[in-house]
């Protein structure tokens, strides 16, 4: 008759001690999110992200200035539907260093990549991406009532040592991975270097660059990022027009009515963040909520801009829409600029940063075409700007629905190399 072997209470006590350990290296331990070293870099990229969007959008707001104080002859009253030629061709010239610029946020990803839990992911990229609202909110405000002040070189030296600072800050305070960070607990580095167990590299692989230029999934996200680009490049560039020239405001006023859309976006785009990753913990398939944001961003955005010169009567009306239309589009940042992680995370921060500079000619090709129809048209002007963006808007969403999708590509899984 066989016997039931019994085991010490030591021996007990000794095989529940590694039961507990083999679950906590399946199931990684939650760590506090505030005060963490993860959300402590997403902060530093937050504020890296808006020094680099407010060097740029103050080149516009000075250019106004600039027009305003150089060029009498050219006053921004003398019409109601647009700006005087001159004053379009000086403005023009302005935001093409945009494109020079975005491609840095590209580098972002690399971090993420290592740094980032999958089911954390919405959150950490919506605050370091936020930074750019907020970047857009200073300096349309300040840059506004500095050029009136103090005079428009001023709002360079102040943003450029803004800049400064932050480029000291990441120096001391990024690392590649969290097993170099020196100021991260024990329990948070395991956590994520347990969370992204199974996307961690062995081993460096080249890119398989004839696997990419066919892949559909990647074509819909650089589509769709420049056809949103278009729509934020409009925004930045264009809302102090405008405001300025609809509807007769000073630039101090210009300032205040212009930054009000961003710092809105700035809080929707972070709580977007937090309810995509909410999305996710209730069982919704993840390229659902990459595609419910990217939907929510685009199409309601790009519809209530199309809709501002029916209602020109109101400043208050128009001011109320674009705040609602800036604020919508935020919701792209937990949708289709994070989809290269889910897609292909071993080569997430090169993909990002060609979708980054395919999309960053919008901000190139923008002011010349809307400088353009509103030269040639100074009574629909307004109104042919606007439609070419919705439809260049709607173009983009729809191909990254039908080809997007958010699960990794077998050209971006780990290849197993042979040696004969």
């Amino acid at each position: 008759m066989a016997t039931k072997t019994e085991l010490s209470p030591t021996a007990r006590e000794s095989k529940n001690a590694q039961d507990m350990q083999v679950d906590e290296v399946l199931i990684p331990r939650k760590v506090p999110s505030l005060c963490s070293a993860r959300y402590g870099i997403a902060l530093v990229l937050h504020f890296c992200n808006f020094t680099t969007i407010a060097q740029n959008v103050i080149m516009n707001i000075t250019m106004v200035a600039m027009v305003n104080s150089t060029s009498p002859q050219s006053q921004f009253n003398d019409s109601s539907e647009g700006l005087p030629v001159d004053s379009f061709g000086d403005l023009n010239k302005a935001p093409k260093s945009l494109s020079a610029k975005c491609s840095v946020i590209g580098g972002q990803f690399a971090i993420w990549e290592k740094w980032g839990p999958p089911h954390e992911r919405s959150r950490l990229c919506s605050i370091a991406l936020s930074g750019m609202l907020l970047g857009c909110f200073s300096a349309i405000l300040i840059g506004g009532f500095i050029s009136e002040t103090l005079g428009w070189p001023f709002v360079f030296y102040i943003f450029g040592g803004v800049g400064c600072v932050c480029c000291l800050l990441w120096f001391i305070v990024i690392y590649d991975d969290p097993t170099s960070y020196p100021w991260i607990s024990t329990s948070e580095k395991e956590y994520i270097t347990s969370s992204l167990k199974q996307q961690v590299r062995s081993s460096q692989q080249p890119l398989p660059i004839k696997a990419v230029l066919r892949s559909l999934p990647i074509w819909s996200i650089c589509l769709g990022c420049f056809s949103h680009q278009w729509l934020v490049s409009t925004m930045v560039v264009y809302i102090p027009t405008y405001i300025s020239s609809v509807y007769h405001i000073n630039i101090r006023d210009n300032g205040l009515l212009s930054a009000l859309p961003f710092i809105v976006a700035w809080v929707i785009g972070i709580v977007g963040g937090y309810l995509a990753d909410f999305l996710l913990t209730k069982n919704f398939r993840l390229i659902t909520v990459r595609k419910i944001a990217t939907i929510l961003g685009n199409l309601p955005a790009s519809a209530l801009i199309v809709s501002l010169p029916y209602l020109n009567s109101s400043y208050i009306t128009a001011t109320a829409l674009l705040t609602l239309s800036c604020a919508l589009s935020t919701l792209c940042q937990s949708g289709i600029y994070i989809n290269v992680l889910d897609i292909a995370p071993r080569h997430s921060s090169f993909l990002m940063g060609a979708s980054r500079g395919f999309s960053s000619m919008a901000p190139v090709i923008v002011p010349t075409v809307s400088g353009f129809l509103l030269s040639q048209d100074p009574e629909f002007g307004w109104r042919n700007v606007f439609f070419l963006l919705f439809a260049i808007n709607l173009s983009g969403l729809i191909f990254y629905l039908i080809f997007g999708e958010a699960d990794v590509q077998d050209w971006a899984k780990e290849r197993k190399l042979t040696r004969l």
